[in-house]
């Protein structure tokens, strides 16, 4: 099946031609791990899983690299100035740089299981990689593409790079290092960035190395560059990111690596959109109050739901988040595992083989043509409501469709299954009788409290012609 990708770079939606056939290499951007990852994060590490799964439906084999950043990413991200994240997470937490990129690690990596993220092929750290960034720096050096900043560090000219800013469709002249940040007016140019920045001769950092140029760290944007050559080779196939990365942090990848191994150094740029927090912004750390994967889960709502809710609209369209927004969400998701709970239990005849060749098709090619997952779900909606269907070709569309968007499905219909199975307390089942009576005499504030009290010990209460059924919660 045809594989149709936006393509940052070009501006337009382009036939993806891999370099190597049913092969793809791609490259993602991961998390810093000095705090928790926010609700806006995840949605872009969903992105990724999303395209991956789509490779992998058209028979792709796939070799995923992440990177892990735990050291050189600065507070001001524009201007290579203020804090590293690393050390201010620790201070904050009163903990070393490496136990807060543990803990954070696992707890990114918790709430990607949560999301039924697939692990990358590679994930690596920044930490383990200074050498290969030490070499890189150097040999942009020997290309004449760095200077000096005395008690600073080794900065990148981008004046030398010809295409600098053409990502995004800039150019050098009259971008600036943004209004945010003050400008480091001992720079070149308002674009150069830091390649190695020197350690404070007042500070003991916790992080440092030793290099050619003195005691220092990395900047940010180097890792990236070496770690996905040593992985993915000089030229692979798709880098990923959140859009913001695509101005700064992609742009400087970019004239890093590519005088170095020659143009394109990537053929496909993505990038996922903002999700947007309840002030109509940018969600991000730098605020100070996020949301992320504990608020969710702190509200009793399985984080596949979250899953769903970015499922249901375009990656390059921003979100606006809302619990409410994930609540209806969640009443959507709920009468598909209905749907498909009813199909397990009352399942008949063999798959269709044509049947489910042209279904599979059909649900396939949306999420193929640019990743329109959204049209792909109204496809399964179809499908779920075609009679000419018998349900042992539905239930494996249904696992198919598992595969390709990673929601649960199956696995939530058979617990579903099993939760009706369970016999309710005899307690449980006097309030419901109470319930009843209460809703026969029209008592429905007392029915509303009763039904509270259910549902706090853990159970739903369904009306049925009979009466109710009572189920266990999941």
């Amino acid at each position: 099946m045809q594989i149709r990708l936006f393509n940052t770079m070009t501006r337009k939606v382009e036939e993806f031609k891999p370099l190597i056939p049913n092969h793809v290499g791609f490259y993602s951007c991961g998390p810093t791990v000095y705090h928790y990852a926010h609700l806006g994060n995840m949605r872009t590490m969903v992105g990724n899983d999303l395209l991956k799964r789509m490779f992998l439906a058209n028979g792709f084999v796939v070799h995923h690299v992440m990177n892990i950043t735990d050291v050189g990413h600065l507070t001001n991200e524009d201007d290579d100035s203020g804090e590293d994240k690393m050390e201010k997470g620790a201070a904050r937490d009163h903990k070393s740089v490496w136990d807060i990129a543990k803990f954070y690690l696992d707890e990114f990596l918790r709430d990607s299981d949560d999301l039924n993220i697939m692990r990358p092929t590679d994930m690596p750290r920044a930490t383990e990689y200074i050498n290969e960034q030490i070499e890189l720096i150097q040999k942009l050096e020997e290309l004449g593409y760095t200077y000096e900043i005395p008690n600073d560090g080794i900065y990148y000219d981008t004046s030398k790079f010809v295409d600098y800013g053409a990502l995004t469709g800039g150019t050098l002249a009259g971008q600036r290092a943004g209004a945010r940040v003050e400008y480091n007016d001992a720079k070149r140019n308002p674009t150069d960035f830091a390649l190695w920045k020197y350690s404070p001769k007042d500070v003991q950092r916790q992080m440092e190395w030793d290099s050619p140029w003195g005691v220092g760290f990395p900047g940010w944007h180097t890792e990236c560059c070496v770690m996905s050559m040593k992985l993915l080779g000089n030229h692979f196939d798709i880098h990923t990111g959140g859009e913001d990365l695509s101005r700064v942090h992609h742009t400087n990848e970019i004239a890093q690596s590519e005088p170095i191994v020659g143009k394109p150094w990537v053929n496909y740029w993505i990038h996922f959109s903002f999700l947007l927090d309840k002030s109509g912004d940018k969600m991000a750390k730098s605020k100070g109050e996020f949301l992320g994967m504990n608020a969710v889960r702190a509200r009793n709502i399985d984080p596949i739901i979250y899953r769903y809710w970015i499922v249901l609209g375009h990656y390059q369209s921003q979100l606006a988040f809302s619990f409410e927004a994930l609540e209806s969400a969640a009443a959507g998701y709920k009468n598909l595992v209905r749907k498909i709970a009813d199909l397990m239990n009352n399942k008949s005849g063999d798959v269709d083989k044509d049947l489910y060749q042209q279904w599979h098709d059909k649900l396939l090619a949306p999420v193929s043509d640019n990743l329109k997952t959204a049209e792909s779900l109204v496809v399964f909606q179809d499908l779920l409501k075609d009679s000419a269907v018998n349900s042992a070709t539905k239930l494996a569309l249904i696992e198919f469709v598992d595969d390709l968007l990673g929601l649960k499905f199956v696995e939530n219909a058979k617990k579903l299954i099993d939760a009706e199975s369970v016999k309710a307390p005899d307690e449980i089942e006097d309030l419901a009788q109470k319930r009843l009576m209460a809703k026969k005499s029209r008592d429905f504030a007392t029915a509303d409290d009763l039904r509270n009290q259910i549902d706090a010990a853990g159970w739903t209460v369904m009306d049925t012609q009979d009466g109710f059924k009572l189920i266990k919660k999941l």
